[in-house]
């Protein structure tokens, strides 16, 4: 908490006043996740080559990605401690919504190394079981919703908002504990589903996360959340340095994840980041908007079921092959304009997700 011990001294030296604004903070923030993540990945990436640890390639995915063999991978190391870090130089740290992001990033980031670990020392090996990484998801999330709905200070801990609609709000009790599971857990999964092409999840991440940022610091801000007709959330405003230190880290690691990939992030990156956007949706009460920010995210993943579904109950397959932006390598379209269309759309949805705003 270095911003704590600077602004302590504002007293002595006035200009260290600026810390107390989020605003200032979040952009050390992104400047410090963003330094850390391009210092060190090279170092990781040197390090993987020397010991030669690379990303296996899947045969069931497009032949095209074979050529991807021997690129290095968890890069999503140095993505989460890089976030870690610029929040415990310029984040609050005894602020609960920053504890429970903390919680979450390490946490689905935990079991997505365990996972990626598992893979690459040890030839042939899947890594965790399906079973027992959506297990794990799972009891992670269980433990997070059960404390953020009994959250004392929380007067909309088990309120679901509906966007499009002013003061429209669905209060669900304790089932707001089992949504939230689904929340967290499906966002962590559909971030990890989208990272199969190179840059793309990666970039959709820094999107959607800005347009989060956006949103927190209007939840946090009284006079902004009263005029625009959102939920005021007394300490949400701090989770602003929070979505900045991701989209930090998301452009440092982009240098090097843009095609043609010098580095994948893997589940541990993948999963820690999807956690994260999952469990500041759930925080923020903006859990209709994630499916609409992160819309590419969400159809990557509902490809993957309805492949897998219509494949079940009628032996043929609705994609060439999924999730979906393998279908449209199969068709033909090079790698980097699917990453290209796939970030504009991302964009659109962001726009589009902070239009609601407006519209209530």
């Amino acid at each position: 908490m270095l911003y704590k011990l600077l602004y302590g001294m504002h007293e002595l030296w006035s200009p260290l006043n600026v810390f107390r604004y989020i605003t200032f903070r979040t952009a050390l923030a992104i400047l410090t996740a963003a330094a850390l993540t391009l210092i060190f990945i090279p170092v990781l990436i040197r390090y993987m080559k020397g010991r030669k640890i690379a990303e296996q390639i899947r045969e069931l995915g497009p032949e095209c990605h074979m050529t991807k063999a021997g690129t290095p991978t968890m890069g999503g190391v140095v993505i989460n401690l890089s976030i870690v870090a610029a929040i415990f130089l310029w984040g609050d740290l005894g602020n609960h919504y920053i504890q429970a992001m903390l919680v979450a990033i390490i946490g689905f980031g935990g079991i997505g190394f365990i996972d990626d670990y598992l893979k690459v020392s040890k030839k042939n090996s899947n890594g965790l079981s399906a079973r027992h990484k959506f297990g794990l998801q799972i009891l992670l999330a269980l433990a997070m919703g059960i404390v953020i709905y009994i959250e004392p200070n929380d007067p909309y801990s088990s309120i679901l908002s509906v966007p499009f609609f002013k003061k429209w709000m669905i209060d669900m009790g304790v089932f707001y504990i089992p949504f939230s599971v689904i929340v967290i857990v499906g966002s962590s999964n559909a971030v990890n589903l989208t990272d199969g092409i190179d840059g793309l999840a990666i970039g959709l991440v820094g999107i959607a996360t800005l347009a989060n940022g956006a949103l927190v610091y209007i939840a946090g801000h009284k006079g902004l959340a009263d005029y625009l007709q959102v939920l005021n959330l007394a300490q949400a405003g701090e989770l602003t340095v929070f979505c900045g230190a991701i989209f930090g880290a998301a452009l440092g690691f982009l240098w090097f994840n843009a095609y043609p990939a010098e580095i994948f992030m893997g589940d541990v990156g993948s999963l820690g980041l999807g956690g994260a956007l999952g469990t500041l949706a759930v925080i923020s009460k903006q859990e209709i908007v994630l499916a609409v920010v992160g819309g590419i995210f969400v159809v990557e993943a509902l490809s993957v079921m309805l492949q897998v579904a219509s494949f079940k109950l009628t032996g043929k397959r609705i994609f060439k092959m999924a999730p979906i932006h393998h279908h449209f390598e199969l068709k033909g379209w090079p790698e980097p304009r699917i990453i290209v269309r796939f970030w504009i759309v991302g964009i659109l949805l962001a726009l589009l997700s902070l239009a609601t705003l407006k519209v209530r």
